[in-house]
């Protein structure tokens, strides 16, 4: 029997392995690290990841659907609202914008009345937070999670939880750096981020398990593409191995730049690539989307100077370009391929 693909029918595939029809859904990744893979997911993933959400939520409530549901994000949320039972509400049209969320959250609010969530990715916080429609639906769900990259400071009213995990994770497994209830978390001694635990996937479609691993004691670990920090009680992620920037032979993780360089007040979003570059070896290289009056652009200069005394002076900009919209994969990520490809004067 082979896994429902979620890409084909989201609703189906969910329903069909929560009355465990098939043996499992079939998920392809967002495609950031390379070429997308498709990872397998057995029932029991699902079930302990949608639990251990509407736990640590503070109990079950309605969903409003605004990720595709294509993607784990989506599918969770579709799978969560199934197993408590409770109303789900999409997006009118399936055309993200402040209005069609905020309609939609006011759909949600009229078909229950009590606890009520959302899954979003920054970029469509970012377009709330823009508006005073988009800040005040988001202030009517009691917790709004948000995942596939780091969240700038937005001074949002609204109980916002930045998620992360992976699709291998069954998405997103730990909130505001605290896992979920039945989830390990260590980095080891090469600094990457790995995880524990009964939300793991059983494996990847092309038969190459490597990323995870078991050791001596049985435990399986995955192994994130990310490197961080674990203190014992919160995990704090540095930004993707493959992504850290050797300039001048000191690294610079472009997460980092890109937090302080949104932390700016003309600055929107922001997105950083190592470029390859004769004397440096790479150059830290910035696209940025403006916020406010274009009279106010960013310049490479003022911006150097704004973040002196936030960065080291390996990670600060040495190019800098003004964008309209920074180029996203499928899940919401920054695509720094899209960023290179850019900087070679490529479409």
């Amino acid at each position: 029997m082979q896994h429902a693909r979620l890409a084909e029918n989201p609703r189906a595939a969910i329903a069909a392995v929560l009355s465990h029809d098939v043996p499992g859904i079939a998920v392809e990744t967002s495609g950031s690290a390379g070429t997308p893979r498709e990872v397998l997911i057995g029932p029991h993933a699902l079930l302990a990841s949608a639990r251990a959400t509407t736990s640590r939520l503070g109990g079950p409530g309605a969903w409003l659907l605004a990720v595709p549901a294509s993607r784990i994000g989506g599918g969770l949320v579709i799978a969560r609202a199934s197993l408590d039972r409770m109303p789900l509400v999409e997006i009118r049209g399936g055309h993200f914008s402040a209005e069609s969320f905020a309609a939609a959250a006011t759909d949600l609010a009229r078909a229950h009345g009590g606890r009520r969530y959302t899954s979003l990715v920054p970029t469509q916080v970012v377009r709330l937070a823009a508006s005073d429609e988009g800040r005040a639906a988001l202030a009517t769900f009691d917790a709004v999670l948000v995942g596939g990259a780091a969240l700038p400071d937005l001074g949002v009213d609204a109980n916002l939880i930045s998620t992360y995990g992976a699709t291998e994770t069954c998405g997103g497994c730990v909130y505001n750096g605290i896992p979920l209830e039945g989830v390990e978390v260590d980095v080891d001694v090469h600094g990457r981020a790995r995880i524990a635990g009964a939300t793991l996937a059983d494996g990847y479609a092309d038969g190459d398990h490597s990323l995870f691993i078991t050791e001596g004691d049985g435990k399986r670990w995955f192994l994130t593409p990310d490197s961080g920090t674990w203190d014992g009680e919160r995990l704090t992620i540095a930004g993707r191995i493959d992504d850290v920037i050797i300039t001048g032979g000191l690294k610079a993780h472009p997460a980092r730049v890109e937090s302080a360089l949104e932390a700016l007040p003309n600055i929107a979003e922001a997105g950083v690539a190592g470029i390859p570059d004769p004397e440096w070896g790479q150059k830290v290289t910035a696209w940025v989307v403006p916020a406010g009056a274009s009279g106010n652009l960013p310049n490479l200069g003022h911006v150097r100077a704004a973040l002196a005394a936030r960065l080291e002076p390996h990670e600060l900009p040495r190019e800098l370009s003004v964008i309209a919209h920074l180029p996203r994969t499928p899940g919401g990520k920054i695509d720094r391929r899209a960023l290179r490809a850019l900087a070679r004067g490529e479409e």
